[in-house]
């Protein structure tokens, strides 16, 4: 805080907090809400996980640590994947064949794949998070870790739709260009009702916390949605796609 030249009052007033709640953190032990962590962190120019490093020891990469962070406290979270079945959402032996293909070594596949299926204990959260899954169906159609890991892949979004909380919908293959074809990201409702986004490139993930990009990422969401399928529709598809590959 010193070297940002930031008192507890100043740091307190831009994360919209009160001082004495800015002063605990400086004691051992007190760590804010995950979005809070982020918005301190960008303010003194650190990385979250060196400010508060407890919650951060996990198995993802670290650049993607702060988002797994603020998933676990999310209240809704909408994911659009237009190549790959989303994280949430994939088997151990999928995550392990397309983390390979990415020319990673077998112990980052093996901590990466583990952390993801760690990811996944949101699913049965109580209260559990209102997850929506888009994905194009060239999703469907492209093998990874062979036909069998495939055809057990794609059964496990169909089997975990029928959860009230979890909806799989699927943009048919023959439709238009849309803008979610651009790139993958997920957008994340937080309890105190603020949202945040994540992108992902070929390199690393970014976290997207500012209004205007989650404003434009929102409209870009509406688009996407509005090309899928029903999620009746779109589960039938996957089970369709199941069969191909058995």
């Amino acid at each position: 805080m010193a070297a940002a030249g930031e008192t507890v009052e100043t740091l307190a007033q831009k994360v919209n907090v009160d001082p004495k709640t800015t002063g605990r953190w400086l004691n051992a032990g007190r760590i804010p809400h995950p979005r809070t962590r982020v918005a301190v962190a960008g303010i003194l120019g650190r990385d979250a996980a060196e400010l508060w490093p407890e919650p951060f020891r996990r198995r993802d990469l670290p650049w993607f640590r702060p988002w797994a962070e603020l998933e676990q406290d999310a209240t809704s979270i909408r994911s659009y994947q237009p190549l790959v079945v989303p994280g949430l959402m994939q088997i151990e032996d999928y995550a392990r064949a397309v983390l390979r293909a990415g020319g990673l070594s077998l112990n980052e596949v093996e901590r990466i794949a583990a952390g993801r299926m760690e990811r996944q204990a949101i699913l049965d959260r109580d209260p559990p998070p209102q997850l929506v899954f888009v994905i194009d169906e060239a999703v469907l159609c492209r093998r990874a870790g062979g036909h069998a890991v495939t055809a057990r892949q794609l059964t496990y979004p169909a089997l975990a739709a029928e959860r009230e909380h979890v909806q799989v919908r699927v943009i048919p293959a023959d439709g238009p260009w849309h803008a979610g074809l651009a790139g993958p990201f997920m957008l994340a409702r937080l309890p105190d009702g603020g949202e945040v986004a994540y992108l992902d490139n070929q390199l690393r993930g970014e976290l997207v916390t500012e209004p205007a990009d989650i404003a434009s990422l929102g409209r870009r969401w509406e688009y996407v949605a509005g090309e899928a399928l029903p999620a009746r529709r779109s589960i039938t598809l996957i089970r369709e796609a199941v069969e191909r590959w058995t």
